[in-house]
């Protein structure tokens, strides 16, 4: 190994210490003495509940840790959006469970605890997974109700899912373990079947003040809409449970009896791990973005046995497309080549640009996957389309927007992995957020904007001395280096994986060497949801 190898594996390792060190502090909730005020009333936490309910032997991924990061500051954070999200296995069966976090304002819904839920349910739609939801929420967070309530993707949307993914099939079990107040009272009772806990949880629209405030009556909230009142007295719920352990063991119980549903028929056979060893990801990645390496290399250290068929190897390379498996699934990766190579006019192309040979033979590659049934997984790593005379002249966009549209006509799962770079229209191409990837997320090299940073922070700095320079300043040397300085913080601050993360422009920050895990969950998950629709490109230029 060289000495390049060395420092990149330093830099990388030290980026994936800082993402678990940065987890660990999120995975604490509203913090160590809430935590304790919640096991003083004999109720386990939002992450606790959910370990007690998932197969202890089976691995589980979580969806939007980073929700919230760095947001709401003036309200005191909001560490995970306030809602816990898994996909995991209960008795066997897949599932998706949503938790809300009583550490959190007492789990209140922040605008991006509604974009999460939401989330999770279209997660569950998309792959025909039953959904748990374990309910512990004091509704709205009044503050900011303007920011979640009345918009066509705010807190509504979530009980108008319930109502359509009830008519899909799709089985919703929820457990209430604490408060459940005002419109987050339908949640729970628009699912299939309702558990409630006694003497912690409680159902009701309004609560015991704002009740002797509305109509002068005064009643106490476990008469109003306690345990006994909902399973005994007003049908609400159908059963009734002793404690958290015994609700999470009722689920259990019902979910281990949900019949088999058809499946997609994805091509799986027995999974074999990779020859080139994973951890040399970290050596192999550069520690700077804009340097070159071979995704060839990558992809060995992802697919079974590190073997992959490349599809027009010779034509288009700063695109890679190619057949392997993952954990025994068969898949078509499409990967952005960062390294700098030459097409067959001995023409130099730069790597991570998109050509109009590459867009071309991935377009066409897209199809054939589509007509194969094969699930797509696109490694990101991506500056954009090539620009200039020679490429607007040679039709770049039209053979742009060809990509584009296999893109989003594919009917087959689609996974993304940003590894890299994420800019641009090639963002897009590349199956960004936009494009309906059933899993997104991203390595913590990841960079995710318009375009890379020292081109956009020129770009404002014109924009911004031109504006001072009309209202008269003058402009020195040192002025504009302070001015460009302050831009590259602002601009990089923004670009980072965690801006993104936290507003769930992607699914998860995960440690490379869980790549694996996260895309073999992920196809697991699409399998079991059938595919009706035929690719069909509709109208493009040719």
């Amino acid at each position: 190994m060289d000495i390049n190898f060395n420092k990149n594996e330093d830099f990388n390792k030290l980026q994936v210490s800082d993402l678990k060190r940065k987890l660990l502090k999120v995975y604490k909730g509203g913090g160590e003495k809430r935590i304790e005020k919640l096991h003083a009333k004999g109720k386990l936490t939002a992450r606790e509940r959910i370990e007690y309910l998932l197969d202890s032997d089976e691995k589980s991924i979580e969806i939007g840790a980073f929700a919230g990061h760095g947001m709401y500051e003036e309200h005191g954070g909001c560490p995970s959006g306030g809602v816990i999200v898994k996909i995991g296995y209960i008795r066997g069966r897949q599932c998706i469970v949503v938790a809300n976090d009583a550490t959190v304002k007492a789990g209140a819904w922040f605008p991006i605890t509604g974009k999460k839920n939401l989330r999770a349910q279209e997660i569950s739609i998309e792959n025909k997974l039953p959904i748990i939801y374990l309910v512990d929420s004091a509704g709205v967070y009044l503050p900011m109700q303007d920011e979640i309530f009345p918009d066509k993707e705010h807190f509504g949307r979530i009980f108008r899912n319930n109502a359509v993914m009830s008519s899909m099939g799709i089985t919703q079990i929820s457990a209430v373990m604490g408060s459940c107040v005002a419109g987050g009272a339908y949640l729970p009772i628009m699912s299939d079947e309702a558990i409630i806990v006694d003497k912690t949880a409680s159902i009701f629209l309004a609560g015991s003040y704002l009740v002797k405030a509305a109509i002068g009556e005064s009643i106490d909230n476990e008469t109003l809409g306690g345990a006994t009142t909902h399973s005994e007295i007003s049908g609400v719920t159908d059963y009734k449970a002793k404690d958290d352990k015994d609700a999470l063991d009722k689920i259990k119980n019902i979910v281990s009896k949900i019949g088999e549903s058809s499946k997609t028929g994805f091509n799986r056979i027995e999974a074999s791990i990779p020859t080139e060893k994973p951890e040399e990801i970290y050596g192999i990645l550069p520690k700077l973005r804009t340097d070159q390496y071979d995704m060839k290399e990558i992809i060995k250290r992802l697919v079974d046995n590190s073997e992959f068929e490349e599809y027009k190897e010779g034509y288009g390379k700063t695109i890679i497309c190619a057949y392997a498996r993952i954990d025994g699934w068969a898949v078509g990766i499409v990967a952005n080549q960062r390294k700098v190579v030459k097409n067959a006019k001995k023409e130099m192309q730069f790597g991570g640009v998109i050509y109009s040979d590459s867009a071309d033979k991935a377009t066409r590659f897209i199809a054939n996957c589509n007509q194969k049934k094969i699930p797509l997984v696109f490694l990101q790593d991506v500056t954009g389309f090539m620009v200039g005379s020679k490429s607007e002249h040679g039709g770049i966009i039209k053979d742009g927007a060809k990509m584009v549209n296999a893109v989003s006509n594919s009917v087959v799962p689609k996974f993304t992995v940003v590894i890299g770079n994420s800019y641009g229209a090639g963002n897009y191409a590349m199956c960004g957020k936009a494009y309906d990837p059933r899993l997104i997320f991203a390595w913590p090299s990841a960079r995710l904007a318009v375009m890379g940073g020292s081109q956009a922070a020129k770009v404002l700095l014109q924009i911004e001395t031109a504006t001072l320079k009309k209202k008269g300043e003058e402009i020195s040397e040192e002025k504009e280096q302070e001015i460009l300085k302050t831009i590259e913080d602002r601009y990089d601050s923004q670009t980072s994986p965690y801006y993104a993360a936290a507003r769930i422009w992607t699914d998860a920050i995960i440690d490379p060497l869980n790549t694996r895990t996260w895309l073999s969950m992920g196809i697991e998950a699409a399998n079991n949801a059938p595919i009706k629709k035929q690719f069909n490109l509709g109208v493009i230029q040719t």
